[in-house]
């Protein structure tokens, strides 16, 4: 797989992710919410989330994935829930959050990308990156809730992993 990552993305903290309609490249923030980026690059890199289905994806709003465990949108890993990293970064279009339950402190694996602006997601959810490549992807993605057949990523790398 040879994805360019775009001028100035580090890596080490850029997450490709070939999805059924095409590729999406992330870059993480790490430097706003490091632990949440280390779950997702731990994860990927234990293939957590290949195969894994965008389970909710809502035309205007966002597209959510990321339970490993069970595909619907109820599971997570087996590693502890996640401490909020809330920052003053806003949820806008391409935006990658972490999906959590009411706790604040209970994001695990499954994240969204957002199709516009939601502000009002922010200070409310951790901004964990953005789309820098492949938003025409996102856009692709089949809607519903659960889509009837959903759009799966079928492998998510560390962009310093791939050969």
């Amino acid at each position: 797989m040879a994805t360019a990552l775009p001028a100035g993305v580090d890596p080490q903290n850029a997450l490709i992710l070939e999805a059924t309609p095409g590729t999406i490249v992330i870059k993480l923030h790490n430097d706003i919410a490091p632990g949440h980026a280390e779950r997702l690059k731990l994860l990927a890199r234990e293939q957590f989330y290949d195969d894994v289905p965008f389970h909710r994806v809502i035309d205007g709003f966002m597209a959510q994935t990321g339970d490993g465990e069970f595909g619907n949108g109820t599971g997570g890993s087996s590693y502890p829930d996640l401490k909020a990293e809330f920052s003053d970064k806003p949820f806008v279009r391409g935006t990658v959050g972490m999906a959590r339950a009411r706790n604040p402190d209970s994001a695990n694996s499954q994240f969204f990308i957002m199709f516009d602006d939601g502000d009002f997601l922010n200070g409310q959810y951790t901004v964990i990156g953005e789309v820098v490549s492949g938003m025409d992807v996102v856009d692709k993605l089949k809607r519903g809730e659960p889509p009837s057949d959903p759009d799966r990523i079928v492998r998510m790398q560390v962009a310093a992993d791939v050969e």
